[in-house]
């Protein structure tokens, strides 16, 4: 396997870069836990050379012409040429998890970011669909070493580099290293838009899953699941009505909450189920900063905004009983979030996983649709488990 002159000669079979990935941006940290149970600590802070043919740029799709090797394009890694189809993989957020998934290939995910925040507890309503997280190396552990890439030697790592510099505190020689020694990097940072350190393409959930389907080799699968993800959508959309409410975006600093983490919901692919529910955000419209680059608000400060809804986002698995009770409930008795128009009209509901694929988005876009709209959409299931299934499964 050949590297462009930035990274030297790997051990492996796998790939040849085109153009060399290039990381940037002020080191931060990373906050977790090893969990399958709610979460509640602060979210989300984990932390041009030679090609197999002249005429490869940056199109997702490329194939040798003299073997039956194939390249797959994406910023900020550039082109990467495979050899062979990847066995075993990885992902740092569960969003590329859920796509690796969605197209076939759980049962070569060795490893995640965070337990706690992979959603695999929505796959028990798919039949042959499932991820035992106990299986999974958690790559968070007070911070996440070279160490453990080496040791679980996976065959490509689906994970943008910058996000291990600018989030875990790599260095470029960490990224060059692995590269090189281990297996590429391949991913882009798509749940959310607000690290300015994020100055390249930015690519939606399903532009970012086709190229992963690239990698994979599973474009039949990613072309089943972008039609009916467009069908589901056409039938949600149309059903929506005319005024739709602004929303307030907020992960609890504690459970019970007395001050929240505020999420716009820009175009990160965290908030594709309230872009797909045509929400408007309140929070941005009284120029609050998003979590990623702010801190909290208290319930003053949403007293002030008074948004029509909340949405009150949790990691884990989060049952309407649990959320009733540790979310709503405090709310309703609480002496300033009882003012609140959206706690005193009922409209507070559940805000879903930060990281979400091609799978899990359907299941939040469900729950999003029924909470904000339940004359039009509670008890109905909003997408076909069993066509989900079959996708997955190849029986399609």
């Amino acid at each position: 396997m050949e590297r462009d002159s930035n990274f030297g000669q790997s051990r492996r079979r796998f790939l040849r870069t085109g153009a060399g990935i290039a990381v940037s941006g002020a080191l931060a940290g990373c906050a977790g836990q090893d969990s399958s149970s709610p979460t509640t600590s602060e979210p989300d802070t984990e932390g041009t050379a030679e090609t197999s043919t002249a005429e490869a740029t940056e199109t997702s799709r490329e194939t040798a012409e003299t073997d039956d090797s194939y390249t797959v394009s994406m910023e900020p890694v550039g082109t990467v040429e495979f050899d062979e189809v990847p066995e075993s993989w990885f992902s740092y957020t569960a969003d590329y998890a859920d796509m690796g998934v969605a197209l076939g290939q759980g049962d070569g995910l060795s490893a995640i970011g965070v337990r706690a925040r992979f959603g695999t507890h929505l796959y028990e309503e798919l039949s042959g669909v499932s991820v035992d997280k106990a299986d999974l190396t958690q790559l968070w552990q007070d911070g996440t070493g070279k160490e453990v890439f080496y040791e679980l030697d996976a065959d490509v790592h689906l994970i943008d580099p910058n996000f291990m510099v600018n989030r875990l505190q790599w260095s470029q020689e960490d990224i060059d290293e692995i590269d090189s020694n281990v297996a590429p990097f391949f991913g882009n940072t798509i749940f959310t838009r607000a690290y300015d350190w994020h100055d390249y393409a930015d690519y939606t959930l399903y532009e970012a899953f086709e190229k992963v389907a690239d990698v994979f080799q599973a474009q039949d699968r990613f072309e089943a699941f972008e039609t009916y993800h467009n069908e589901v959508i056409a039938d949600v959309q149309s059903r929506l009505p005319d005024e739709t409410p602004d929303i307030a975006i907020l992960y609890p600093a504690d459970v019970p909450p007395e001050s929240f983490y505020p999420y716009l919901v820009g175009s990160g692919s965290q908030s594709k189920h309230w872009n797909d529910l045509h929400v408007g955000d309140a929070l941005a419209n009284q120029d609050i900063t998003d979590a990623q680059a702010g801190g909290t608000i208290d319930y003053e400060t949403l007293l002030e905004i008074d948004p029509d809804a909340l949405a009150i986002r949790l990691q884990g698995e989060i049952t309407p009983e649990y959320f009733e009770e540790n979310i709503v409930s405090h709310l309703k008795n609480h002496d300033v979030a009882s003012q609140l128009r959206a706690v005193q009209n009922d409209r507070v509901v559940y805000g879903g996983l930060t990281y979400q694929g091609p799978i899990i988005h359907l299941f939040q876009l469900e729950r999003a649709a029924q909470g904000l709209y339940p004359d039009e959409f509670a008890g109905e299931q909003l997408f076909d488990r069993k066509r989900v299934s079959d996708i997955v499964n190849g029986d399609f």
